[in-house]
């Protein structure tokens, strides 16, 4: 991820979060501490996912919350329940092939997006780590995707 940069137009939050997870080389950013409004506080596995710009080709970092599920790590692409998908949600339909940091372990990931029952499965489990993910569904007339992260090699 060494010719990655952190995407442009992130919140300040995402910014801080990100350079702490780089600085620290995962070690401290892994677990992030929240408290959305309406929430209490939580503790939930955040990841940096790098995508390759669509239109730019360049290699972008976000932070993003994730889930396991056996050896696999999903995402929410939920923008807060904004009408359109986030930006790194529309480079992985470009490019698929992706690089992930989970703590201080990185590799890189085939992104899919999950469809039916799997969804559901994976949606569900989403919503036990961060139930905000239900009001953002509220929010937008798109369904929102979950993308499967396969790690290879």
């Amino acid at each position: 991820m060494t010719d990655a940069k952190l995407a442009p137009n992130l919140p300040g939050w995402m910014v801080e979060h990100s350079n702490r997870y780089l600085s620290s080389g995962g070690t401290d950013g892994h677990m992030y501490k929240v408290t959305p409004p309406g929430y209490s506080e939580m503790n939930v596995p955040s990841l940096l996912l790098t995508t390759t710009g669509r239109k730019s080709g360049e290699k972008y970092i976000f932070p993003l919350f994730y889930g396991k599920d056996g050896n696999r790590y999903f995402i929410v692409a939920s923008k807060g329940g904004a009408p359109d998908h986030p930006g790194w949600y529309k480079n992985i339909l470009a490019n698929p092939d992706v690089e992930l940091q989970v703590g201080t372990k990185t590799m890189k990931a085939k992104a899919r997006t999950a469809s039916g029952a799997e969804r559901q499965k994976l949606w569900d489990n989403a919503i036990t780590w961060w139930p905000p993910y239900v009001d953002y569904q509220k929010k937008t007339q798109r369904e929102i995707p979950v993308v499967v992260l396969d790690p290879v090699g």
